[in-house]
């Protein structure tokens, strides 16, 4: 019988490549057919392995979840950035490669993610999610996030409606 070890940990300079290669499957697989196709490969091609790196070492609160050897998932947080929300913390970002969804692992990110937040002092979040992103309008309702608000993002000629979702403490 064999174990495999998974953690959630902070991300290091050296998980750069890993981090933009699950961001580049994350976001092909949740918003192919919502994002238009070029603006989607824009929103891909900006975020490569020196954009991560640069997060990295600046100090982005960038957490990683790693099955084995490999690199799972991701979850990117830190302060609220919507003035006209009254939260504290808000996760920017949470994604996991295709082949890790829908085993609970999303779930174990999102509450190391949460728990780092409350241990800085930020004891209410909001996460912003696309209206048309079935599986993560699900995902966050199923945590217990409560809809507070709704807004709407330009992707080329589109505009899309997203929500946000928010839990307190």
């Amino acid at each position: 019988m064999s174990t495999t070890l998974i953690e959630v940990r902070p991300a290091k300079a050296a998980d750069a490549t890993a981090v933009a290669s699950t961001h580049d499957e994350a976001w092909r697989a949740a918003y192919q057919g919502i994002i238009p196709g070029g603006e989607l490969e824009k929103l891909i091609n900006r975020r490569g392995p020196q954009w991560w790196d640069s997060a990295i070492r600046k100090g982005s609160r960038v957490s990683v979840l790693v099955f084995g050897d490999k690199i799972a998932g991701y979850a990117n947080y830190g302060r609220n950035r919507a003035r006209s929300l009254h939260f504290d913390g808000e996760i920017y970002e949470l994604y996991l490669r295709p082949e890790f969804q829908g085993l609970g692992f999303g779930r174990r990110l999102f509450t190391a993610a949460r728990r780092d937040l409350m241990q800085s002092g930020l004891k209410s979040m909001v996460v912003w999610a696309l209206s048309d992103n079935d599986p993560a309008t699900e995902f966050y309702r199923a945590l217990g996030g409560r809809m507070v608000a709704r807004s709407s993002e330009r992707f080329g000629p589109k505009s899309l409606d997203k929500v946000a979702f928010a839990w307190t403490n």
